[in-house]
């Protein structure tokens, strides 16, 4: 059973099952794993993992459109090395920082992988869910795309880089990629995106993914432009510098681990978001009739994306 089909088995057994995160009275909370071997390429520093790790949580509340109050993390070692727990919290603190919450602690225990459990919570007093699409409504995403998938590329070329490993990898390589996977969480963009939003979430599972399940919550489909799409500039870089190639355009919608938003809403509502929105806010296409599926361009767009656990 692959993560997808296990979502799914859960959802018939638990109540509110399906969002980026629970809904208990005004308090949003959600938790998220991850593991060194599926999760942190060789070369990201521990200061990275305790960024990405607890962004990725605090990325569920963004995409609630809640206000974001703290998180902690369990985090697990084979050894617990002084400079690298360290580093990790702090990492988890900055990034609290970040969008205003606060780094509030967590666990310690020793493991064969170096895995990291983390949990944030916030607060709303109305909530955007994934279930209110309508067609008609017009899909956004904020930001751009494609950041995480050059990280990963930059973390392995600075491996290929010294094959033999008598050297260390590449620095400046790798420190660019550090640099590219240290995302910053949409909290602010998410608190003003919600009184414009009829559903959100986040593209953790990268946009093709994301559209299908907002397409499952809601009911609808969604009809999107491929030049519309926005893509990060250090994607675009790696590649042949032309960002709308089909293999960067691939992995712009498919990769994931970006966490941006992706936000329906209606047309007439667009430019009053847009001023309100501290990001770029793009729009890729439109909402349309269920029976009209995912497309691109008029063709299909096929449910792929990052799936937690593939190695």
């Amino acid at each position: 059973m692959d993560e997808r089909a296990a979502l799914t088995l859960l959802a018939e057994e638990l109540e509110a099952v399906g969002d980026d995160a629970a809904i208990v009275d005004d308090l949003v909370v959600t938790t998220d794993m991850l593991h060194e071997r599926t999760d942190f390429p060789p070369g990201t520093s521990r200061y990275t993992a305790g960024w990405r790790a607890v962004g990725a949580s605090l990325s569920d509340v963004a995409a609630m459109g809640a206000e974001a109050t703290a998180a902690v993390a369990a985090y697990a070692a084979p050894e617990f090395d002084p400079d690298e727990l360290l580093a990790f919290v702090r990492g988890a603190r900055d990034v609290c920082e970040l969008v205003g919450a606060r780094y509030v602690g967590g666990d310690l225990d020793g493991h064969q992988e170096f895995t990291v459990t983390t949990t944030a919570i916030g607060h709303t007093d109305d909530p955007v869910l994934r279930s209110g699409a309508s067609p008609g409504d017009v899909v956004c995403v904020t930001g751009n795309l494609g950041r995480s998938a050059a990280a990963l590329e930059l973390f392995q070329r600075a491996e290929r880089a010294t094959p033999d490993r008598t050297e260390k990898p590449d620095a400046d390589i790798r420190e660019r990629a550090n640099d590219l996977f240290r995302f910053e969480p949409r909290v602010d963009a998410g608190l003003a995106l919600a009184s414009h939003a009829t559903a959100m979430m986040d593209s953790s599972d990268g946009l093709s993914r994301s559209l299908h399940q907002l397409g499952e919550a809601s009911g609808c489909g969604f009809a999107i432009e491929a030049d519309r799409v926005p893509i990060a500039d250090a994607l675009a870089a790696i590649g042949d510098g032309d960002e709308r190639t089909g293999d960067t355009l691939e992995r712009a919608l498919t990769f994931g681990e970006d966490f941006e938003l992706v936000v329906t809403l209606p047309e007439d509502a667009l430019e009053s978001a847009r001023a309100a929105c501290p990001v770029p806010l793009t729009r890729v296409g439109q909402v349309v009739d269920r029976e009209e599926g995912v497309t691109i361009d008029g063709d299909l767009l096929p449910d792929r994306g990052f799936t937690h656990g593939d190695p």
